[in-house]
């Protein structure tokens, strides 16, 4: 049972959350905004190292994320001061730090360890492990692949109709194969289906969208 004191810690650490969430809001010209991608890792951590379900740590996490990208994906879209450079910073920060966390959390309490894997020197959530429910499975694999999408889909908003040559295109590509690995993963990374297929799918169809919404330069005018 959750005493009132954790209560009141996790509240606060979402009201932090919120603050950064809806920065903007304040009108102090500002960008603190992206602190948000940071601030969402104290509620998700807390509530983990309460020694409760990693799973749904981490779909609070993704949803989290999720949010704030929704939030700066519109800021891109009606260009409202919204930098896809620094949107991919510190949403990279914060999976830095996190994959940080996830490697000292359960040195300092092996309980934590529960339910993960061991990838190198960070525990993982295993969400192949047939203890969890389907739906909450389910739940962890819709909210990360759903974050991708919105970090692929600012990055899409911002190089449209500019000039990209081809090699950046594949640097672009080359960015989203780790991503795309962990989708492969967590989606069929337990089957018979060999993982990395999803992953070449996925950046041949990314691929593609670039040489689609981008030019050039060396257009007939």
């Amino acid at each position: 049972m959750v005493d009132a004191s954790s209560i009141i810690v996790i509240t606060t650490f979402f009201v932090i959350f919120g603050i950064f969430l809806v920065f903007d809001l304040f009108k102090r010209n500002e960008k603190y905004g992206y602190l948000a991608y940071i601030a969402a890792l104290l509620p998700v951590n807390y509530y983990w190292g309460l020694g409760y379900d990693v799973v749904v740590a981490y779909i609070i996490l993704f949803i989290l994320w999720d949010i704030t990208l929704l939030r700066d994906t519109i800021g891109v879209y009606l260009k409202r001061d919204k930098d896809i450079n620094e949107i991919l910073l510190y949403l990279t920060l914060g999976i830095i730090v996190q994959l940080i966390v996830s490697a000292i959390l359960p040195e300092m309490n092996s309980d934590l360890e529960k339910y993960t894997e061991q990838v190198l020197y960070f525990w993982l959530p295993n969400v192949h492990s047939s203890i969890f429910r389907p739906s909450t499975v389910l739940g962890f694999k819709l909210a990360a692949t759903l974050m991708i999408l919105l970090i692929i889909i600012p990055l899409i908003l911002d190089i449209k109709d500019e000039e990209a040559p081809l090699p950046i295109l594949f640097v672009f590509v080359v960015i989203f194969i780790l991503p795309f690995l962990y989708l492969d993963f967590i989606w069929i990374g337990s089957g018979d289906t060999p993982v990395g297929l999803l992953t070449f799918l996925f950046s041949v169809i990314l691929f593609i969208v670039l040489l689609l919404i981008t030019r050039s330069g060396k257009e007939i005018k």
